[in-house]
Parts: C-alpha cells; sequence; structure tokens
C-alpha cells in the first residue's frame, strides 16, 4: 500500500474526480491503480475569502508499488502506508476461568469490555446507572419537568458523560498503534456513519450514539460478557495491596483479582471510596467556568467567510485562547456547533452545564464553553479531593443562584463585561433545559476567573467578529471539564501504583479527555489486563502473529 498525502480537489468536485487526480498525480495509467481508500479528508479555512478546497490522504493499492515510490523517493507526500489494523495481544485459555471486572460503561469501559469478550476473558460489566433507553427518558425528566434522578442522568448511565455530547471523535493524543482507528471501525460496525473513519473532525451526536452503543453491548453479550446496570460500587476488596473482589451497594459481592476502574468524571463518592481504602489519588488541573452561545450563523460567516452555509463544509467550530493579564489561561472548550447547552448534573441542590449536538449540527446556536485553567498548586491545596470540594461548593452556588428549581443562572455578555446584572434577553435564545434566571454571574465564580474571562471575551471578539456581541448569553457554569482527581498508574503494567490487579482508566481517573481518548485508554488497558491474566495463570499470549479482530 502506497500512502498519497496533501491531495487537494475544489470543494464542489464530484466523487469521480477523485480517481483521475490520484492517476494524474502519480503519472499511472488508469488500468494501475487496482483501488484506493480515503484515509482522511479536511479543509483550511484559515484564508476564507480565498478558494477552500478540500485536501486527502489516501492509501491506494497499485501495480508494481516498488517502482512508484521509487519514481518518488523525493516526494514527502507519497510515502509507504502504516499498517493501521488492530492485532489483538492475547487469546483467553480454556484454562482461565477468572473473570474480569469493568467498573463503569463509559466510553473507556465500553471498549475495555469489548476488547477483552474480543479476546474471550468474558467481563463483567458494573454501571451504576440504567440503560440507554432508560436513562434517556430520565435525562428528559430533568431538562423538561425539573426531576432529576441521580443515578441516571447525563453523567452516569450506559455510554456515559459522552453520550449527551457532541459525539466528537477526535483527539490530540499519540497513538502510534493506531488504536483510534479501531474505535472508529468498531463504532461504524455498530451502525455509525462511514464517514467518521475520514472526515477531519468526526462526529455522531447523541441520537445516533445511543443505537451504536446499544449494539456494542449486545456483541459484548454474545461474546460471553455480563452488563449489569444500576450495579453501584461501594466497596473495593483489598487483601496485601492487591484487588480481590468488589460489593455493590445491594451486599452483592463478585470476586476478581482483575478489575478496570472506567469512572466518569463525575463519579466523586466512588473517588472518596477508593481514597477511604488507601488506593493512591491526587489531584489534578482542571477547567471551571460559562458555556456561551451565539447564533451559528454568526460562527459560520465568520469562519468560513463567503463558503457560510456551504453544504460539504456544515456547521463551522472554532477554538480559541486567551493569556489573561492575572495569569490566567482562558480557551474555548467542547465547542458544539449547531447545538443546546445541557443541564448536566449528577447530585441534587447543584447546577452544572455541558454542551450537546446532535449529528445534524442544525440548532439555531454554537455554544461552547469559555473556561480558566486551574491547578491544585495556586487554587485548591488541601489533599487529594479538594478539587471535588471545589466544584461541589460551585455547583451549589450555582443552584442557588438559578433559584434552586435546577434553572441555570445567565448573563449577556455585554452586562457581564460591564459588571451589570442582566434583566432581559435580546435576540440570542438560551437553550438551556430547563431555563435560566438571568441576573450576575460574578458570585458564581472566583473572582480569578471571572476577571480572566471578563478580559478574555473582548479579545475573541477580534479572532471571531461578533463575539462578545452584547446578546450573547453565558450561561453558568461549567466545573466538570475534566477529573478533579488523578488515580495514579503504572506506566508499564497500567495497574494503580499502589494497588495490583487495579486498572485505573479513561476520563475520571485523569487518563483521557473526550470520547476518543477515553475508547483508546480503554483498548489499551484491557490488553494490560489480558497479558497480566495470562502471566499470572503461565499462559502463553495463545495469538499467532498476524492475526486480527
Amino acid at each position: 500500500m502506497i500512502r498519497l498525502n496533501e491531495l487537494a480537489l475544489p470543494l464542489d468536485h464530484p466523487p469521480e474526480a477523485l480517481r483521475p487526480a490520484i492517476v494524474a498525480r502519480l503519472k499511472l495509467a488508469d488500468a494501475d491503480l487496482l483501488s484506493f481508500t480515503v484515509f482522511k479528508r479536511s479543509y483550511d479555512a484559515r484564508k476564507k475569502n480565498s478558494e477552500i478546497k478540500f485536501v486527502y490522504i489516501v492509501d491506494l493499492e497499485v501495480n508494481d508499488e516498488a517502482a512508484v515510490l521509487e519514481r518518488f523517493a523525493d516526494d514527502q507526500h507519497v510515502r509507504p502506508a502504516p499498517d493501521t489494523a488492530y492485532y489483538p495481544v492475547a487469546k483467553a485459555p480454556a484454562s482461565i476461568t477468572e473473570r474480569p471486572v469493568v467498573i463503569g460503561f463509559g466510553p473507556c469501559g465500553l471498549f475495555a469490555a469489548l476488547i477483552l469478550a474480543q479476546m474471550g476473558f468474558k467481563p463483567i460489566v458494573l454501571e451504576r446507572g440504567k440503560d440507554v433507553r432508560r436513562r434517556t427518558k430520565d435525562t428528559w425528566a430533568l431538562w423538561r419537568k425539573h426531576e432529576l434522578s441521580p443515578e441516571s442522568n447525563v453523567q452516569y448511565g450506559e455510554g456515559g458523560a459522552g453520550l449527551f455530547s457532541d459525539g466528537k471523535l477526535y483527539s490530540q493524543i499519540k497513538d502510534p498503534k493506531f488504536y483510534g482507528r479501531k474505535v472508529m471501525h468498531e463504532f461504524v460496525r455498530a451502525g455509525a456513519p462511514e464517514e467518521i473513519l475520514f472526515v477531519s473532525k468526526p462526529h455522531i451526536g447523541t441520537f445516533r450514539l445511543t443505537g451504536v452503543v446499544a449494539k456494542m453491548r449486545e456483541e459484548i453479550i454474545a461474546l460471553g460478557g455480563e452488563i449489569r446496570f444500576e450495579s453501584k460500587v461501594t466497596e473495593v476488596t483489598l487483601d496485601d495491596g492487591r484487588v480481590t473482589g468488589v460489593t455493590l451497594e445491594n451486599g452483592d459481592h463478585i470476586d476478581s483479582r482483575y478489575v478496570v476502574m472506567a469512572l466518569g468524571h463525575s463519579a466523586r463518592d466512588t473517588f472518596r471510596m477508593l481514597h477511604r481504602q488507601g488506593v493512591y489519588v491526587e489531584a489534578k488541573p482542571f477547567a471551571i467556568g460559562f458555556r456561551i452561545e451565539h447564533p451559528q450563523s454568526l460562527i459560520d460567516k465568520a469562519r468560513l467567510g463567503k463558503y457560510a452555509g456551504h453544504p460539504e463544509l456544515g456547521a463551522a467550530d472554532y477554538k480559541l485562547v486567551h493569556h489573561a493579564k492575572n495569569g490566567r489561561a482562558v480557551y474555548s472548550f467542547c465547542m458544539c456547533p449547531g447545538g443546546t447547552v445541557v443541564a448536566a448534573t449528577s447530585e441534587p441542590g447543584r447546577v452544572v452545564t455541558n454542551g450537546m449536538s446532535q449529528y445534524s449540527r442544525n440548532e439555531r446556536n454554537a455554544n461552547s464553553g469559555i473556561v480558566v485553567g486551574i491547578s491544585p498548586e495556586k487554587d485548591f491545596p488541601g489533599g487529594p479531593l479538594a478539587g471535588v470540594e471545589l466544584q461541589e461548593q460551585l455547583e451549589s452556588k450555582a443552584y442557588e443562584l438559578g433559584g434552586k428549581d435546577y434553572c441555570a443562572p445567565a448573563q449577556l455578555v455585554g452586562d457581564f463585561i460591564r459588571s451589570t446584572p442582566s434583566k432581559a434577553l435580546g435576540e440570542v435564545e438560551p437553550s438551556y433545559q430547563p431555563g435560566i434566571k438571568l441576573g450576575d454571574l460574578a458570585p458564581s465564580l472566583p473572582a480569578y476567573a471571572i476577571d480572566a474571562i471578563r478580559e478574555a471575551l473582548p479579545a475573541f471578539g477580534k479572532q471571531i467578529r461578533g463575539f462578545d456581541r452584547d446578546d450573547a448569553i453565558l450561561t453558568g457554569i461549567e466545573t466538570r471539564t475534566s477529573s478533579p482527581i488523578r488515580i495514579k498508574r503504572d506506566n508499564a503494567t497500567l495497574q494503580s501504583i499502589n494497588t495490583r490487579g487495579l486498572y485505573p482508566a479513561g476520563e475520571g481517573a485523569g487518563y483521557a479527555g473526550g470520547i476518543l481518548s477515553a475508547g483508546v485508554d480503554g483498548i489499551k488497558v484491557a490488553e494490560a489486563l489480558a497479558l497480566a491474566m495470562l502471566a499470572d495463570a503461565g499462559e502463553s499470549n495463545g495469538v499467532a502473529a498476524g492475526a486480527t479482530a
């Protein structure tokens, strides 16, 4: 296989134009191009008023590959294609009857369980929330009726927090083994659109993700795995620094010396349990701020110029950062084109926001978090759980400011910059459900965060015209940008540094941020666990070289 990079074609080119473009670029006879696959398609809109083109990376098969590579030896855009196939590291022998346990069924737990099942290890998955169908019903009850279900909501349940989000499937993690491709292929096999394999910023969206996740659950079960919903883990059993099992809230106990701890970033009671039992936990940085909303048309025009609204480009996004005078970094987070701001609390008496988009991205507003980075050294000293306590304090204050009925405090951008409480909306209609309460957001966050965001918004307005328009909406608060703790693990074995057999994984453990990176981490941990089970049993890996999944 040969990989051809940087093949540019006009935005409106027909699908059949790609083959002759490859032939011309490589100076081939048409018959010599045997097949090709688009590995990635992107576009560059930095010069939005000049012509925007699609740029392709293509993997192809040709007659006499060696001759073509030799002819283009000095061309950095023509190289041998890397092998992106997934190869399992192990196969469970019949002699191993012990079953690994996976705690949490978000993206990380989903892929950890799937890989273990595909290797024959028959995992038991314990998820405190409900299956995706019932969970969706409970989540809508908060949004429409102000009714919170503490164990079934945006944070807890099948699919994890990523289910009610933009469904973004891109990340900046290093991925030398192409685990991200495995994640994408599994999503497509379960019903996701095939375009996620090649578009530069793939996404699925909540409504499509629900079906995809349910289909993957069915495969795990078909391979011998077991999924237990409404099964909250309240204790990890330890013996001389080794995990030996877990106890559930209903009193059931499951014996296992191999436990994947794939918690979400909101599992605060489980964080406290692990810390209380002596598992090493440390505080880590995260970010706090607000959600901001603009008309999506404003963002499209600012980012795409004359190409705004082009059907091949869809709703435009953005990524912004500002270094404030007080030393704080302010940046956009989890930008959701054509989406909505959603209620994302999992605890009574608290308010927290998140952003969500459907696959179509056709809602009237764009939204993103505008957040300020904070760290334990500077902002919440006092132990491993100090960041958790800070989040709880801020979310409780937001609940008060919103009227104590899960409505969120909000303020117009112009009023926020001028330190004036808001009393009436402008043209921008907030999308947050169950509703907002206009007022002053200054009491909702520490003064250093308020000052930094007030400085950043006009600076962002210079990068995106209209970003600081008076009637754009800020909705508070955003606190769960990432986990406030890290369950530290050994770099080689991926086990907890002081608890053998416990595999901290994913976003809640501090090792991922988003669906793709969480899925990749689930694969890594599943492989490490499988190899440990084989080694402890004195078995070989049982996989022939070159075997694929």
